[in-house]
């Protein structure tokens, strides 16, 4: 029996962070404050209380004091000499995952998971909310259990776990009643991973200023509107090794979250130092900027949230599928490629990403169908217009959150390109909280703009897909699909996975769900002084509190180029 339980043993987590190829033979350097517009910088956090399951957002903040049982390796990011860029949020590579929050973690049945949790993990006091205590397996259970029974929670989230319990106080064991692929990204990496404490429960978890949590930083203010202040937390438990020596996280003592909606505003800081890293720029800025300010650092990468045009196929026009593929016909994606873009774009890129390798299949091997949806051609968008009823076009709302300035640019040239064949798209502009409300209440209109990210590749199909999933903008609502990629998700053999998740893809595309639209290169810049830093963004879903925890500001160097 132990030799069959073999193959399902995940590992034994990490000790002190490896050695960087970045830092050399450099010696970090504590004190200073990390400024930094993250890749969502222009909106702020909605809410405080992860059994709100607000998502991506909220981990960005919530990440940096909530820790998780599962992380990655910084050491094998490719600025370190590995070969993944940590560019994507939610996508945790298995020969890359590490334990947080656990220790080692093995499958002692085939449906059991005992997870280790380290030793000496402590919460830090918080006046009014808890006394500085240990970590114990009772924090992993009570979180579980609370976000399983949030009338919030995303639809069958955690339906393949019967139960969880302290085996005793550093143990937790995970039943399950299945198996399935990203269990770890479920409840060890996920967006809905954080471990909050029950006294942060008791003194309302929903208020910033009970936020108390294992990370590395502490939340210490909030200036809505303005700015996120995360202080060190003096009793982290991670270390950093370099050279054979042993360095206590983090090294800054502040990070601040710049909120700048406007995106020059955001590039005027990064070149006058007011902000240390700028996480996500345009094309055209970057050229601009590296004009302006050639001293900057540089990291490239393809956007996991490709933009696309939700049409509800649960009502006319678009339950007939002849629309749907007219309106993709109908856009010039190409071009929007070559000019909107200036060739900084990928044309096929969602819903499974050219880096997951071995899940991504590249257009020009989809099926024949498939590859039309990403053709232009207006007289075919006609034709099929006509067909269904509709000779002299139709006309429909689009949603657009005005927190997407290159949305907001985009649409109006895909509502030109429809006009072309008889479609008129009235766009309505939304602000943030309103946009994100109608599409998980399932109140969104005919027409919905969104750039949800595929995540990962096993959750990708069922998150965007899936009937009644909160991210299911277009109302898919097909029986078979879902249960064929329960299927696949439940397939242990990650080779025999990777081609059913394949065939699932070209199906859920060739549905035509959405005008599918190119997802652009975007560019991170930082200045010379933020030491061991490559560009990486992610360490799991939305999070990045141990890469802030990990670098350091050279203030010497600060000063001698004028900041």
């Amino acid at each position: 029996m132990q030799r069959t339980l073999t193959r399902w043993t995940v590992g034994i987590a990490l000790g002190g962070m490896a050695a960087s190829a970045l830092a050399q033979a450099e010696a970090p350097k504590y004190g200073g404050t990390l400024n930094v517009a993250t890749a969502s910088t222009a909106v702020t956090t909605l809410s405080w209380d992860l059994a709100d399951w607000q998502a991506t957002l909220q981990t960005r903040d919530t990440g940096q004091f909530y820790e998780q049982l599962f992380s990655v390796d910084l050491s094998k990011a490719k600025s370190r000499g590995g070969k993944y860029p940590f560019t994507i949020s939610g996508w945790q590579p298995t020969d890359a995952m590490r334990g947080e929050l656990a220790e080692s973690w093995a499958w002692t049945t085939p449906l059991t998971l005992e997870v280790k949790l380290r030793k000496g993990v402590k919460f830090p006091a918080k006046t009014g909310v808890m006394a500085e205590r240990e970590l114990v397996a009772e924090d992993v259970v009570f979180h579980f259990n609370r976000m399983n029974a949030s009338a919030k929670r995303t639809q069958n989230y955690y339906d393949h776990i019967d139960k969880v319990e302290a085996k005793d106080k550093q143990t937790v064991v995970f039943n399950f009643n299945k198996f399935i692929a990203d269990w770890d990204y479920r409840f060890g990496n996920g967006f809905f991973s954080g471990i909050m404490p029950k006294e942060v429960v008791t003194a309302g978890p929903g208020n910033w200023k009970n936020a108390n949590g294992t990370g590395p930083f502490m939340l210490t203010n909030v200036a809505q509107g303005n700015a996120l202040t995360f202080s060190k937390n003096p009793i982290y438990w991670d270390k950093l090794t370099l050279a054979g020596k042993d360095y206590q996280l983090p090294f800054v003592d502040q990070v601040v979250h710049r909120v700048i909606k406007d995106e020059s505003t955001q590039q005027a800081a990064l070149r006058t130092g007011k902000l240390d890293i700028l996480s996500s720029i345009s094309w055209e800025a970057a050229r601009e900027l590296k004009k302006t300010s050639p001293q900057l650092k540089w990291n490239r990468w393809l956007t996991p949230a490709a933009t696309r045009v939700a049409l509800r196929m649960d009502n006319k026009p678009f339950n007939d599928l002849r629309v749907r593929r007219a309106l993709n016909l109908a856009v010039n994606k190409q071009e929007i490629v070559d000019k909107f873009y200036g060739g900084d774009a990928e044309l096929f890129t969602f819903p499974m990403h050219p880096d997951y390798i071995g899940y991504h299949q590249p257009l020009k091997e989809q099926p024949a169908s498939v590859q039309e949806l990403f053709k232009f051609d207006p007289a075919k968008a006609k034709k099929l217009l006509a067909e269904a009823g509709y000779p002299n076009g139709l006309a429909f709302k689009v949603q657009v959150c005005t927190c997407s300035p290159e949305q907001m640019e985009l649409m109006p040239l895909v509502a030109a390109y429809l006009e072309g064949v008889g479609v008129k798209m009235e766009i309505v502009p939304m602000e943030y909280g309103a946009h994100l409300s109608a599409m998980t209440s399932h109140t969104n209109g005919a027409g919905y703009v969104t750039a949800i990210p595929d995540v990962n590749p096993t959750t990708s199909l069922r998150i965007n897909f899936g009937k009644g999933q909160v991210y299911n903008a277009p109302m898919a609502d097909d029986p078979k699909f879902d249960a064929a990629v329960a299927e696949a998700n439940s397939e242990r053999d990650e080779t025999k996975r990777q081609q059913m998740l394949r065939g699932l893809t070209s199906q859920a595309l060739d549905q035509a769900s959405a005008i599918w639209l190119p997802a652009a290169y975007r560019y991170t810049a930082w200045w010379p002084w933020v030491k061991n830093y490559g560009g990486e963004m992610y360490v799991g879903a939305g999070r990045f509190a141990p890469i802030h925890a990990q670098l350091w500001i050279d203030q010497d160097l600060k000063k001698k180029m004028g900041n």
